[in-house]
């Protein structure tokens, strides 16, 4: 009988279906019935059966040998040797040994062609790797992994521990890392420029004296210095204190950034751990002062790049010079002038010392005291805290070898400290006097508004604080015993007074009062006020008499100075009252209406009638307005603007010289310029600009001397200005003037009191020093668009103010003190001028309230009695077109009226109280302060 091939076996008989298959062992009888029992032969790929059975045991799991179980049984074979298990044990113990790749086929790793073999496991079977069906895989080495993490062949904690050498490489790695990063970072950062708010600063303005007036103006309180003004003794006391290594450090600290760092991590202290070359990185470079790792780190790389880049010198400049001292005081120089008034460079030991503990924190170091900002902060405590770390500072100067033992020991105390400066440091006259400084370099200088804004100047002025507070002080006297506005606020409210001082040697501005409180009132009342003249304005008309002198009436008005004749001071001309003012060439003065010029005297007086004959200089002492505005008509009103501009006068603040008025006092000068302009006549006539700086320095050197820019104009010839200085001593000798006397001294100056008694005026000089007064009222309201001046009538308690009033009493009382250590000194003795000029026409009979007043033979005349009307009556005039005819064909159509003459209490009154500003100054206002 043919053996047919065993439906599992796959071979024939007991011949193994193909190499490496064992014979079946199992008996025949048993062989026999799986024989009946097998179904038709199935194809080598195994049938449908095999897949089935592939497909059902994706475990993997090997079946139990046959001889264990007495069935037949293949064996599970791997190349071309029989395997026979002799049991269960065995077959298990094998089985282990393949666990690998039981896995892997499990897995899904023996698939298809790629499956290892699996029951019917030969290569050509079902499931082998030629079959088609799912067999189980073929056991394959795992792959190293390059990071053994979880660790391979470890169960439990241990898979979780890496390794020694996993640890090792990693560090390895961070700080090899960590050092690639570090050299990038340092190649490509770079030194950054100085931030501009470390460059802020102020401005140091100074008294004539040296002494410092004020810290302002800037940004910021501070003044950079450099190294060659900042003492070695504040170097090393910051150096011993701060940083002991940074002459040979390379910038940076690295213990003490590991502790910062440390600090910042656990949110405990944030400061410490930098170098001066840091600090000075932080403020000045960085401008960060934020506490976190990010800056910090910035801050290492750049501070490495200083410290390698930038000399030591110029990092402590630096640094000394954007450390904050307290007290709003930045830098060095500025710390110096807080705490001592004095330089940086003047510091001796101790006091660095003790700037340097300043640099600790100021709220809990000066001895001032900061309860405001800390209760504990009080003045007992600083004081106790600032002792130890100057002391401190001094013995570790010592250790290091910076400072020697005898020197330490002589400063063992704290220094004399100043009293903290006060918040309004532009109050009182400061802030007024500080405008004007600004003005005059804005203008006179390279020096722009926004170079001052930045700061970093020290100014010189020229003001004499000792003047500056007398000045004030005088005023404030008349104030106090004389303007009472709850009393009479009708009358005296809005009272303001201005002044100022010159010397005529030089132009310097020795003083001025701008008003009550630069912080309170804005507008500087020395420098633009708006406000009229008056007859102050009349020595410029007898100066231009005496200059060109008067025009020929037979000649046109091109005729030169050759042709005309030079007035003298005993020239004649009408006081009356209501004179009709005639052109140069004889014809009576009309405006475009028409209608004549009838000028007035104060109180409607006239003089020497019947012939009203007066010489200019007793129209001068009495203030005669008629003969000064015909001789303004002679001359030409061309001349006398020419002869106020010679003076000094500004341009901008003249009238027009169209209207005879001009002659007495239409214009508005500042009380600056008055000053200035008849300090040209005690200069017998040279003229100088009031200036009020000095020189200006920065921490490069010399900015700007004024004596590089400053000049003397030759205004008038020394017979002019003489001459009008001779006849101006007769107005204080025995004319309105009287109340301006000083003692001993020779005093030259005029009265002056506008239309409408809206201003009042005294400028007088003695040959040191040129002073004007001025008093108004005006709304003080200055934001408002409708301010204008207001009438005195009634203040102060007096009917009328005049300019022989409050103003020449505070003239009075300056001068006294001004000069109380000044040696008296006359004025030259003019020389003879001009020819004697009787311009006074043929009278008419008109009642006249005054007697005559003889000519005198003498250059200076004795007057006459006069008489005045019980109550003066203001007179309403007009200096232009448009105006009010008040009167008929006798009066004619325009009077105006300046001073009267002498009485026990003289009286005064001028122009129209023109309103509109000078624009002579303010802040940075107008030329020359």
């Amino acid at each position: 009988m043919r053996k047919r091939p065993h439906p599992y076996l796959g071979g024939t008989g007991n011949q193994p279906p193909f190499p490496g298959a064992q014979r079946c062992a199992c008996p025949r009888s048993n062989r026999s019935m799986s024989e009946h029992r097998r179904k038709l032969p199935q194809p080598q790929e195994g049938g449908r059966a095999a897949a089935r059975r592939g497909q059902s045991a994706p475990s993997g799991r090997r079946a139990a040998p046959r001889a264990a179980t007495g069935s037949p049984s293949d064996s599970y074979g791997a190349g071309d040797e029989e395997r026979p298990y002799g049991g269960r044990a065995e077959a298990r113990r094998a089985s282990q040994r393949s666990e690998p790749g039981r896995r892997r086929a499990a897995d899904g790793a023996g698939r298809g062609s790629g499956g290892g073999g699996g029951r019917r496991g030969g290569p050509g079977g079902p499931g082998g790797p030629n079959g088609p069906g799912r067999g189980r895989g073929r056991s394959v080495p795992e792959r190293k992994r390059f990071i053994d993490y979880p660790r391979a062949g470890k169960y439990g904690a241990a898979r979780w521990l890496p390794s020694w050498r996993l640890v090792t490489g990693l560090c390895i790695a961070f700080f090899g890392s960590m050092v690639a990063v570090a050299g990038v970072a340092y190649a490509l950062v770079g030194v950054p420029k100085v931030a501009l708010t470390a460059k802020a600063q102020n401005n140091v303005y100074y008294w004539k004296d040296g002494s410092q007036m004020v810290a302002t103006g800037g940004e910021t309180n501070r003044q950079i210095v450099n190294i060659s003004q900042i003492p070695k003794a504040m170097r090393y006391a910051v150096i011993s204190q701060e940083n002991k290594t940074f002459e040979t450090d390379s910038g940076v600290d690295p213990k003490g950034i590991a502790r910062a760092f440390f600090n910042m991590a656990r949110g405990g202290e944030t400061q410490g751990g930098s170098t001066i070359t840091q600090q000075y990185v932080k403020n000045a470079m960085l401008d960060d002062q934020s506490q976190t790792i990010s800056r910090k780190f910035k801050e290492i790389f750049v501070a490495i790049k200083v410290g390698a880049k930038v000399p030591k010198d110029e990092i402590m400049a630096g640094y000394l010079n954007s450390a904050y001292y307290g007290r709003g005081a930045y830098g060095i120089q500025a710390g110096a002038r807080a705490y001592f008034d004095e330089d940086a460079k003047n510091l001796n030991p101790g006091q660095c010392a003790f700037l340097a503990a300043m640099l600790k924190g100021a709220t809990y170091y000066d001895p001032a005291g900061a309860t405001s900002l800390d209760p504990a902060a009080t003045s007992e405590a600083n004081s106790r805290r600032a002792k130890l770390q100057m002391q401190d500072t001094l013995d570790k100067e010592v250790e290091y070898g910076h400072l020697d033992e005898a020197t330490r020991n002589k400063y063992t105390e704290l220094p004399k400290v100043e009293n903290p400066r006060s918040n309004a440091r532009l109050s009182g006259q400061v802030g007024y006097l500080v405008d004007l400084a600004k003005a005059y370099l804005v203008n006179n200088s390279e020096i722009s508004a926004d170079d001052l804004q930045r700061g970093g100047y020290s100014i010189y002025t020229t003001f004499d604080k000792k003047k500056v507070t007398e000045l004030e002080d005088a005023v404030k006297a008349v104030r106090k015993k004389n303007i009472k506005p709850k009393q009479r606020p009708d009358t005296d409210t809005y009272v303001q007074f201005g002044g100022a001082s010159v010397d005529p040697t030089t132009g310097a501005i020795k003083a001025i009062y701008g008003g009550e409180d630069a912080t309170k009132h804005f507008t500087n009342n020395a420098d633009q006020t708006g406000a009229q003249v008056g007859s102050t304005f009349k020595p410029f008309v007898l100066a231009a008499a005496m200059s060109w002198g008067k025009k020929d009436p037979d000649l046109d008005d091109s005729q030169s100075q050759d042709e005309r004749t030079v007035v003298s001071p005993k020239s004649l001309y009408s006081g009356k009252n209501k004179l009709k003012i005639e052109d140069y060439k004889g014809n009576v003065w009309t405006d475009n209406k028409g209608k004549e010029w009838l000028q007035t005297n104060d109180g409607g007086e006239s003089y020497n009638a019947p012939s009203y004959k007066i010489d200019l200089r007793e129209a001068m002492r009495v203030s005669a307005n008629s003969a000064f505005v015909q001789l303004g008509m002679d001359v030409g009103l061309d001349k006398v603007r020419d002869a106020a501009l010679s003076a000094g006068i500004l341009k901008t603040s003249l009238a027009s010289a169209n209207y005879p008025s001009f002659s007495i006092g239409t214009s508005d000068p500042s009380a600056i310029r008055m000053a200035g302009a008849y300090a040209t006549f005690a200069a017998s006539g040279k003229q100088r600009d009031p200036y009020s700086v000095e020189k200006v320095t920065s921490k490069d050197g010399p900015v700007f001397q004024h004596s590089d820019i400053a000049k003397v104009d030759d205004a008038f010839t020394a017979k002019v200005a003489d001459n009008v200085t001779d006849v101006l001593k007769t107005v204080v000798d025995q004319g309105t003037g009287t109340a301006a006397q000083l003692t001993g001294r020779e005093v030259a100056g005029k009265t002056g009191t506008t239309d409408g008694n809206k201003s009042a005026w005294f400028v007088g000089y003695t040959p040191q020093l040129s002073t004007s007064i001025t008093m108004y009222r005006m709304d003080d309201n200055e934001s408002s668009k409708k301010r204008q001046f207001l009438e005195m009538y009634g203040t102060g308690g007096q009917d009328k103010i005049h300019g022989a009033s409050f103003p020449a009493e505070i003239w009075h009382d300056y001068m006294e003190q001004a000069l109380k250590d000044t040696a008296p000194k006359d004025f030259p003795t003019p020389q003879p001028i001009g020819v004697v000029v009787d311009d006074n026409p043929t009278p008419t009979v008109i009642p006249s309230p005054t007697k005559s007043v003889e000519e005198s033979p003498t250059p200076t005349p004795t007057p006459s009695k006069t008489t005045t009307s019980p109550t003066p009556t203001p007179t309403d005039s007009c200096f232009g077109f448009g105006c009010t005819d008040t009167g008929g064909t006798d009066t004619g159509g325009n009077t105006s009226g300046t001073d009267g003459g002498v009485t026990a209490t003289p009286t005064e009154s001028t122009g129209n109280g023109n309103t509109r500003g000078n624009g002579n100054g303010g802040i940075f206002g107008g030329p020359n302060g």
